[in-house]
Parts: C-alpha cells; structure tokens; sequence
C-alpha cells in the first residue's frame, strides 16, 4: 500500500509541485510532497506554473523547492518523476530507491513529461494537461 508519495522532477517548482497538488487534492489520506533533483531551494512555484494552475483550479501557494535526497526518499512508499533520466539520477543519489521509483506518466504508455520552464505559456498548458491526465491515472489506481 503506497501511504505516502514523493513527487520528482529537476527544479521543484513547476512540474512537481503541480503534480504534488493535484495528489493532493484526490488522496487527502495519503501524505505527498515533492522535491527536485536539482531544486530550487527555497523557491516559490514557477510564475506560470501558478497561473496555470489558478486557472484550472489548483493553488500552488506555499510551494518551496527542496532538493531530492536519499533521507527523504527513505520517508516515502512510491516515488513518481517526470522522466526517465529523473530515475537514473535518483538511482545514483539513492540506490536503495529504485524499486519504488516510477514515471508519473506510467499510465500513458511510460510518458515522458518535459520540463516547461522558460518556454512558452502553451508549453506550461501542454504539461500541465499531461500531469492532470498522469496524475487522474494513477489516482485510479492508487483508489483500487
């Protein structure tokens, strides 16, 4: 039983917390959070990130990046990360956590979802509609 998850992605503060939020908001028993791989510690959620999401109805207020750590992984049942390359690099900070390690879009035919950041409002709006779409998937069946 998966009680607690850990979302990943690099920087923490556009992919992740969006994902994180949206966990959140369908599993209020389970404990979620998220970290980046390479974080931006301290930060606030990405601008558009948070716009975004306003507009669909999610807040990603209070939102601070952390960095992905092998103590934290320890803290979590299931970690889910936007790409493949997030699961070699937590495979390399914490070995012990690869078997619980998945991609957020698993469900989707292993989707990748790139990063966002910097690009364009539509870019932001294209992840954003991926992640909700990853995110109802395994909300099916993290409910099973």
């Amino acid at each position: 039983m998966f009680n607690s998850i850990l979302v990943v992605c690099t920087g923490n503060i556009c992919r992740s917390p969006i994902a994180e939020r949206l966990l959140r908001n369908h599993l209020p028993v389970k404990k979620i959070d998220s970290a980046g791989v390479s974080a931006l510690v301290g930060h606030a959620a990405d601008d558009t990130a948070c716009l975004i999401s306003e507009q669909n109805g999610l807040s990603l207020e209070g939102h601070v990046g952390q960095q992905f750590s092998a103590s934290l992984a320890r803290k979590y049942d299931l970690i889910l990360v936007m790409e493949k390359d997030h699961i070699e690099q937590i495979s390399k900070i914490a070995p012990e956590a690869r078997g619980k390690t998945m991609l957020l879009g698993y469900w989707l035919g292993q989707k990748e979802i790139s990063d966002p950041y910097r690009k364009s409002y539509e870019a932001f709006e294209s992840v954003y509609g991926t992640i909700d779409l990853a995110c109802q998937s395994w909300i099916g069946k993290l409910n099973k």
